[in-house]
């Protein structure tokens, strides 16, 4: 595959795969050359890494491939924007949720193909979709998988694949930092969990579809477009990223106590029967709360807000999944 590409070429360039063996170059489904990019987190491992990578999409004989590299997530959407400006029509995202959810807020809307390689600490978006953490398969999946349009979630501008958090959420995100997850992965999130139970909740308004619908003290509001939290905890049992609609969470939990009975329930998959758990779910939502918060988007920590619009964005991508 030639020499190692320095870290400045390898940021942004053309890779040209020059081995096409007899099949010639694969094609897109309509018959046209398949133009292909990839967005890689390069600081994220699976498999056996980045050259493995290559080799495997070399192997699909693919004329030519957009290779991007980042090494913070947020950089991620100006490459997306290049690769679809030269006319990529499969985006492989190398990374975790962050890294799906900076990437899908620019293909939302674009017609290209969004194929998931989970390399991050939480791949809440592939594993709810079948995707493995096996990169062969990943990168099959991507080429000869089936294609899905699934919805989107979209906060205050910016859209999400998989939950969005204010409150506990939020300052759990927050506080875990980037290298405290790097070091301790999920159990990071247990032991920031640990240090804001006893935080407490503020006066929130929150409306969904134009009506209200709660008014009170809330420690958490959680909006999702799949249902499952980490550890496999299932938020919102009844999501699908498909349906056209968003799943609505709040929690009104203080203390250790309330927290614990809280998860439990969670835990089982029946957060409805927690007397501190009130769900629904709406096209809008308009949360507004008396004080500054913090919010997340997939596990991506955002600012401070006292207002947080949301709303569902129906078929917003396509991605590719496994057969069925």
């Amino acid at each position: 595959m030639g020499r190692r590409l320095s870290r400045h070429e390898s940021a942004d360039q053309l890779w040209s795969v020059t081995a096409r063996g007899k099949q010639g170059v694969m094609s897109a489904p309509d018959g046209s050359p398949w133009k292909v990019a990839v967005v890689a987190h390069r600081r994220k491992t699976l498999g056996g890494g980045l050259d493995e990578l290559r080799k495997l999409i070399a192997e699909e004989h693919v004329d030519d491939v957009r290779w991007y590299e980042v090494d913070k997530s947020r950089r991620a959407p100006a490459k997306v924007r290049r690769a679809l400006k030269k006319g990529a029509r499969l985006v492989f995202v190398w990374g975790g949720d962050g890294m799906v959810q900076r990437c899908v807020d620019v293909l939302a809307g674009t017609g290209a193909d969004l194929a998931v390689l989970p390399a991050g600490t939480a791949n809440l978006f592939a594993g709810s979709l079948g995707v493995p953490r096996d990169l062969p398969e990943a990168v099959r999946i991507g080429f000869h998988g089936a294609r899905r349009r699934l919805d989107l979630g979209k906060v205050n501008g910016e859209h999400f694949a998989v939950m969005a958090g204010a409150g506990f959420d939020g300052e759990l995100i927050h506080a875990a930092g980037r290298r405290l997850k790097q070091r301790a992965g999920r159990l990071a999130y247990l032991l920031t969990g640990l240090r804001h139970v006893g935080d407490g909740g503020l006066p929130t308004r929150i409306r969904v579809d134009g009506t209200r619908w709660f008014d009170g003290r809330a420690s958490c509001v959680l909006l999702g477009n799949v249902g499952t939290l980490g550890g496999g905890v299932e938020a919102f049992p009844d999501a699908r990223p498909d349906d056209g609609w968003l799943e609505v969470g709040v929690a009104t939990a203080e203390g250790a106590l309330q927290w614990a009975r809280t998860l439990s329930r969670l835990a089982t998959g029946e957060p409805d029967r927690s007397p501190f758990v009130r769900t629904t779910r709406a096209r809008r939502v308009d949360v507004r709360v008396h004080g500054r918060v913090r919010y997340e988007l997939d596990g991506g920590a955002r600012g401070t807000v006292r207002r947080l619009k949301a709303r569902v964005v129906p078929s917003a991508v396509s991605v590719c999944v496994p057969d069925a």
